[in-house]
């Protein structure tokens, strides 16, 4: 079945992306139909902006199909930190409705990505009149932020075996399935990928990896990791 262009989605066809969405599950209809009546839908392909460092913080984005990356990027230099990857269902570019100018970090289509784009003033209307959806992004906010300080704590406290490790543990959580093997991690991750969320080099990164794939805790298959053991002090299991 061919899919429909991002233009030829009508208001209901973008308010069933919304219900299938995680913010959308248990909002009332007349907030869902707001939404979807305020939406725009974009396609974006791979690698390509949707918004960078400086871009007006004007609007929240809801991920119909693929994946984003959320990153900063240093200016002059062009070194990346990723912040996070996430995928379809998931709600990101919530700082609009927090900050008024700019925005701080990048956003940028993992794979080739379908996205609602909702303007900050009809975000907020929703929110009004809509408890359950006040409360989801309340709580995704705080979420975030004490990811962000949780990934802060692991930079001064873990070596960067134990940050790869959790980070494995987590994508296994959110992107795994069940294999032949063991759990997939169901996302191609390139070592520099993995190497600027952790705080390390992609050198460093692909040593660890090995290593890792040796002591038969891994495997890598079609550039997709497989967690065949748990990763409970794999860095003993190494020594």
């Amino acid at each position: 079945m061919t899919r429909r262009k991002a233009q030829s989605l009508s208001v209901s066809d973008r308010a069933e992306i919304i219900r299938r969405c995680e913010f959308g599950l248990n909002i009332a209809d007349d907030a869902v139909q707001s939404l979807a009546a305020a939406a725009e839908v974009n396609d974006y392909r791979r690698r390509r902006f949707i918004y960078r460092t400086g871009d007006p913080a004007d609007a929240l984005y809801a991920i119909a199909r693929g994946r984003v990356k959320l990153s900063l990027i240093e200016e002059g230099t062009g070194r990346e930190a990723v912040i996070d990857i996430i995928g379809a269902g998931a709600l990101f570019g919530e700082s609009a409705l927090y900050t008024t100018g700019e925005r701080e970090k990048c956003a940028v289509a993992y794979e080739n990505v379908r996205l609602l784009r909702f303007p900050i003033d009809a975000f907020r209307q929703a929110m009004g009149a809509s408890k359950e959806l006040y409360d989801y992004t309340f709580r995704l906010i705080g979420q975030r932020l004490m990811q962000a300080e949780r990934r802060m704590a692991d930079f001064a406290l873990d070596a960067v075996q134990e940050r790869l490790e959790k980070l494995l543990h987590e994508l296994s959580k959110r992107y795994g399935r069940q294999a032949e093997e063991g759990i997939l991690i169901d996302i191609t991750l390139p070592h520099r990928e993995l190497a600027s969320i952790v705080g390390s080099t992609r050198e460093s990164v692909t040593v660890r990896l090995n290593a890792m794939r040796r002591a038969g805790i891994i495997d890598i298959v079609d550039r997709k990791i497989v967690l065949k053991q748990p990763l409970v002090n794999s860095s003993r299991l190494m020594s």
